[in-house]
């Protein structure tokens, strides 16, 4: 039975497409992990489908758990229980296919916040409300064992995060090595509240109201730090894809981390700056070298300067963000 098959048949199962009615589906951007899929029914409904892959769409060998699936899903049900508005409505899911039907949003209304970037629509009031929503998911998660008990999902942690992008960078960059190797250490261990894994601009979309977060399948009770950091390296990254736009990018940079810090209510805020900084360090030095790689960073000039930049922050370990972007600032001209 094909993908296609088997999502009519989970249609079908759930009451969301009658025996016998027709559907027609069509890709849409996925990235690299899973299968997502438009379907418009016979009928007049319109769903969106995902399904997770057991090996990822990279040059190098990647395999995550495809369990992540349903981690996902609950991740998407917290953010709801925060504010219905930051995650679609998952509306069926099928475990046993891993794949899930969840509420399909027209780009018309609800654009991809990288698209509209690399359109030129750099809003740094947008990412700052990116950072206060984050915020809210991180603080109303914090400390909570209940939900800490939903997702103890470290393997796929490590396989989709700690691995791909630290471990693996490490293993390619002696110099960097022992700096990200501790960093990949400390998000072992450190459990504070519920993190998405995969906070991106492709994953997020402009909604009328505000941001909407998609993509949740590295989800892990763990370090909130990562979700900032990851977010703030691909706002860093744009600076140098997107040149034109670097100051406005640098003014998001800032406006997200504000917005955040003012959310911060579980811990020093001082102590998850300086944590943020070595992961965005890292996580830059990943996407050149790590087993993603920025794919719109093709041109090697940028590569290499996104490569010394990171190498430089990485040495700095007692660097907070503000530092950071001082320092990315002046290494970029942005």
């Amino acid at each position: 039975m094909d993908i296609e098959d088997r999502i009519k048949a989970a249609l079908v199962r759930h009451g969301l497409l009658r025996p016998g009615e027709s559907a027609r589906f069509s890709a849409l951007a996925g990235g690299v992990s899973c299968d997502v899929l438009k379907v418009e029914t016979q009928g007049g409904r319109v769903f969106a489908v995902k399904q997770a892959l057991a090996q990822l769409r990279v040059a190098a060998e990647w395999l995550a758990p495809v369990e992540r699936a349903e981690s996902e899903v609950r991740w998407l049900a917290v953010a709801r229980g925060v504010d219905p508005r930051l995650a679609p409505e998952v509306l069926a899911q099928a475990r046993d296919e891993h794949l899930f039907v969840m509420a399909y949003l027209d780009p018309a209304t609800h654009p991809v916040w990288k698209a509209e970037m690399a359109a030129g629509r750099v809003d740094p009031a947008f990412a700052a409300a990116v950072g206060a929503d984050l915020a809210r998911i991180h603080a109303a998660t914090a400390g909570r064992p209940e939900v800490a008990a939903e997702f103890q999902t470290d393997a796929q942690f490590m396989a989709l995060r700690i691995d791909p992008f630290l471990l693996y960078t490490a293993s390619r960059d002696e110099a960097a090595a022992p700096r990200l190797r501790a960093l990949a250490g400390d998000l072992e261990t450190r459990k504070t509240a519920l993190v998405h894994g995969d906070i991106s601009p492709k994953n997020i979309l402009v909604g009328p109201e505000g941001p909407v977060f998609l993509d949740a399948e590295c989800a892990v009770y763990g370090d909130p730090a990562f979700d900032l950091a990851f977010c703030l390296t691909h706002l860093l990254l744009k600076t140098v894809w997107l040149k034109d736009h670097a100051p406005a990018l640098m003014a998001s940079f800032d406006g997200l981390w504000g917005a955040y810090g003012r959310g911060v209510d579980w811990e020093l805020l001082e102590d998850l700056s300086r944590r943020a900084a070595g992961l965005t360090a890292g996580l830059l030095l990943a996407r050149v070298d790590g087993k993603s790689p920025a794919p719109y960073l093709t041109d090697e000039a940028d590569k290499a300067l996104v490569r010394g930049g990171a190498r430089e922050l990485l040495a700095e370990v007692e660097l907070d963000l503000d530092g950071l972007a001082r320092v990315w600032r002046r290494k970029s001209g942005a």
